[in-house]
């Protein structure tokens, strides 16, 4: 019987080198990993960051694209017992700022260009007073806890560190002795999410819970992709959101090879599914769409990959009995639910039998140790059940879960989680702007669409100039592809006061408010 790691990233780590060290882990265009590459690579890093005082708990921006390097520099952090919190790539300047300061970023760490973003350029905008700071001694009023940004490459701006390969490393025995101390109670990453309310939300998972939710990944992969062989997976997702750190961890448990690309472009992703003979693709509908849809696609050898030519677009539709598909897991589990207590209740919190749509409640070692900067209280009940929101329904004899819907406002686009909030508030701020209320509405490719209804505050709005103002505060995928323009006394209201969302919706979806343009 083969022996179970210690539930903790760098005992997972340190098995996959023993057993099964020489296995190609990942694969990008430029670069390829064994286990016993990254293992190596990332002992240098984390002897680096040990020296430069990183260790237990301290909360490190990671601020890569899907590759070798996040991976290298992710294990560093986490087997240290340092904090992982990954950055999307796709944060506007203030995007970064907000995160940084809700998540007490400390060490924030990037090279020194992210796909086509200047890093220096993106983080001057992001805090403007960087400029005068020194490296090592950063005092920023926005960014309270930040005291260093590292920047990988051989030149950097005045403000920055540059990570020098061994200069003021700890030896060996000093990183041993670290990662010993690493245990299934330390906090291993905060994912940030969006949620019910204008600010992300940091989710924060330990180690324990990252490594047993991981750890059914690559049987599931093999069930979604019909592939019983060696696993060669495209990620899809990018890793600094749940599904692709999923990938990551999950790839630590068996002999997975994880290919990956800093930028989701069909051509390039068809490119390395045919040169690496990939198994299959883990991600979201719209893009196995984009890769269907190019011109080379009916040319490709895609043998190794039957389900990505002839399965349906959305692999959590593989096998369902209903139409409905299976959940996809969420932020909150880690990206799994084995080690998950779970309960569908009806309306009046009582549960519902096998075939009966209810809320998800979940609960158990398998769920985040909480949001950060929050209360217990304010994210679990009295019992420890977290209400996810999500309706689902189970069938007799199927441990699957299967998605009907959520009960919240939050807008699922493209797969990825909007908050109505936050793009109200973004919107709401312009001068020219008196109401907005944001909402998802349901979209063949996306899913569903963010649309922004706005009450203009002067004798009108300017939707294209409004749109491009929006771009710059937040991530492409929260800005809206629907605009609509009414006066306020065409929204609806409920008798308490409130807006009424479901009926503004369903105006906007029966054409009673006319789209204008975005």
């Amino acid at each position: 019987m083969t022996q179970q790691p210690r539930p903790t990233v760098p005992a997972l780590l340190a098995r996959a080198v023993d057993q099964f060290g020489d296995h190609t882990y990942l694969v990008g265009p430029d670069d390829r990993l064994t286990y016993l590459d990254a293992q190596q690579r990332s002992a240098r890093v984390a002897r680096w960051l040990l020296g430069e005082g990183v260790g237990k708990g301290t909360r490190v921006g990671l601020f890569f694209p899907n590759g070798a390097d996040w991976i290298v520099w992710w294990l560093a952090v986490t087997r240290i017992g340092a904090l992982a919190v990954p950055l999307s790539t796709l944060y506007t300047p203030a995007e970064i700022a907000k995160v940084a300061r809700l998540a007490d970023i400390a060490v924030l760490i990037a090279p020194d260009r992210v796909l086509d973003i200047d890093v220096a350029e993106r983080l001057e905008a992001a805090w403007p007073e960087l400029r005068t700071q020194e490296p090592s001694r950063l005092a920023l009023p926005g960014a309270p806890y930040l005291r260093r940004i590292v920047i990988t490459s051989a030149t950097v701006p005045a403000w920055a560190t540059r990570r020098d390969a061994d200069d003021g490393a700890v030896p060996d025995d000093v990183l041993a002795a670290a990662e010993a101390e690493v245990s299934p109670a330390d906090l291993a990453v905060v994912i940030h999410t969006s949620g019910s309310t204008a600010d992300p939300k940091g989710v924060m998972h330990t180690h324990g819970t990252l490594a047993r939710q991981t750890s059914t990944w690559p049987t599931a992969i093999r069930a979604v992709t019909k592939n019983e062989g060696p696993a060669r997976i495209l990620c899809a997702m990018p890793f600094f959101w749940v599904g692709g750190l999923l990938a990551a961890t999950g790839a630590l448990h068996e002999p997975v090879t994880v290919l990956a690309l800093p930028r989701m472009e069909p051509g390039a992703a068809l490119d390395l599914i045919e040169s690496e003979r990939a198994t299959g693709v883990v991600g979201w509908p719209a893009f196995t769409q984009r890769m269907r849809e190019h011109p080379s696609f009916a040319d490709r050898d895609l043998t190794s990959a039957p389900l990505l030519r002839d399965g349906p677009l959305d692999i959590a539709m593989v096998d369902v009995p209903d139409g409905f598909p299976v959940h996809r897991t969420m932020s909150e589990t880690a990206g799994g639910f084995a080690y998950t207590d779970m309960c569908i209740v009806d309306d009046d919190g009582n549960p519902v039998p096998d075939g009966t749509v209810g809320e998800l409640l979940i609960r158990g070692i398998g769920v985040m140790a909480g949001y950060n900067k929050r209360e217990r209280w304010e994210t679990f009940d009295e019992d420890g059940w977290y209400h996810t929101g999500d309706r689902v329904y189970r069938t007799q004899g199927d441990p699957r879960l299967f998605y009907v819907g959520r009960t919240t406002d939050l807008i699922k686009a493209a797969g990825a989680n909007v908050s109505p909030l936050e793009v109200e508030a973004v919107i709401e701020g312009f001068a020219d702007v008196a109401q907005c209320l944001v909402l998802g509405v349901d979209d063949p490719a996306r899913g569903e669409e963010v649309c922004a209804v706005v009450v203009p505050a002067g004798s009108g709005v300017d939707i294209d100039t409004l749109a491009a103002r929006t771009r710059e505060q937040l991530s492409a995928y929260k800005v809206p592809t629907r605009w609509v323009v009414v006066s306020s006394d065409r929204i609806p209201t409920l008798p308490s006061g409130k807006f009424d969302r479901k009926t503004l919706r369903a105006m906007v979806i029966d054409g009673a408010l006319d789209a204008v343009g975005g």
